[in-house]
């Protein structure tokens, strides 16, 4: 993968990283979903990890999709991000990316959302019930952010704001 690809990849699966704990400063958000997580019999790490992934997909297709992709992902407008979310199917957020990461932690991340898209079934099931959660997680941050239209830098920002590792 090229230098450029692995850092567009990295600012993505950066993203990924900060959403839930951006939406965990609100008050019983954790809570929420991971008793979400439960009803759905989804094991904890698992669907954290596929939130987190599936937001770092979101981001990299929405970017794919932007008007100006070389503007990079921090011009993305978090909306277009919650909009891949759901507007594309599981297979398509998998369009574009290496087949080999610079992180393991990715690599099995993404091999493990490939994993359930392909396999169908209740796996397909996870994987919309995660995006439905992972949506409204994209717009509960869009509508709190003192920024109209935020946009991934403006995200990223609040998590530096908030003292969230890189």
């Amino acid at each position: 993968m090229s230098s450029s690809r692995d850092a567009v990849w990295r600012r993505c699966a950066h993203l990924g990283r900060v959403v839930l704990p951006l939406i965990d400063q609100e008050p019983g958000r954790q809570a929420s979903r991971h008793d979400n997580l439960r009803t759905w019999g989804i094991e904890l790490g698992v669907g954290e990890r596929l939130l987190e992934t599936f937001a770092a997909l979101a981001a990299h297709a929405a970017l794919s999709d932007a008007a100006s992709p070389e503007a990079g992902i921090d011009a993305v407008p978090l909306s277009a991000v919650a909009a891949a979310v759901t507007g594309k199917r599981d297979f398509e957020l998998l369009a574009g990316l290496p087949e080999h990461f610079t992180d393991d932690r990715d690599q099995q991340a993404v091999s493990l959302f490939r994993l359930y898209a392909y396999k169908g079934g209740s796996f397909s099931r996870t994987l919309f019930q995660l995006s439905r959660e992972l949506r409204h997680t994209l717009t509960v941050l869009a509508e709190r952010s003192p920024t109209p239209s935020p946009t991934c830098a403006d995200l990223m920002r609040q998590a530096d704001d908030a003292g969230l590792p890189n």
